[in-house]
């Protein structure tokens, strides 16, 4: 289900982590920082950040970072800087935790009408 939500770029010698180009479509200016479900062959997510001065794209690597529990430093925006549509870099992460995570997002945002924070609580 996840698997077509995110490709992956480059592949270790032994089998470990890899960069993975993961496909989201963004809603700046929302009330806060959320997964929505999918959108097509992408990752829905909202975000508080309006899109002025890079504010949103940053506040997304932000929740990227935050939802796959890796720091910043290693989530990058590599295409998408002025539309919703966006793919972002994640590097050297596990692939089987990319997907664990993106079903359980899904899972969580499908079972609220608003979507669910990254905490899991509901949206207004």
């Amino acid at each position: 289900m996840s698997g077509e939500l995110f490709e992956l770029e480059a592949r270790s010698v032994a089998g470990g982590p890899v960069d993975v180009l993961l496909r989201l479509h963004v809603q700046p200016g929302a009330g806060r920082a959320a997964v929505m479900g999918r959108h097509g062959d992408a990752l829905k997510v909202k975000v508080a950040a309006p899109p002025l001065q890079g504010r949103a794209n940053t506040a997304v690597c932000e929740l990227v970072g935050e939802l796959f529990g890796v720091p910043v430093s290693r989530v990058e925006l590599v295409s998408g800087q002025t539309h919703r549509d966006k793919r972002i870099r994640i590097r050297e992460v596990d692939p089987a935790h990319v997907a664990r995570v993106i079903d359980q997002a899904i899972e969580r945002a499908g079972s609220s009408v608003g979507g669910r924070d990254l905490h899991g609580r509901g949206q207004r």
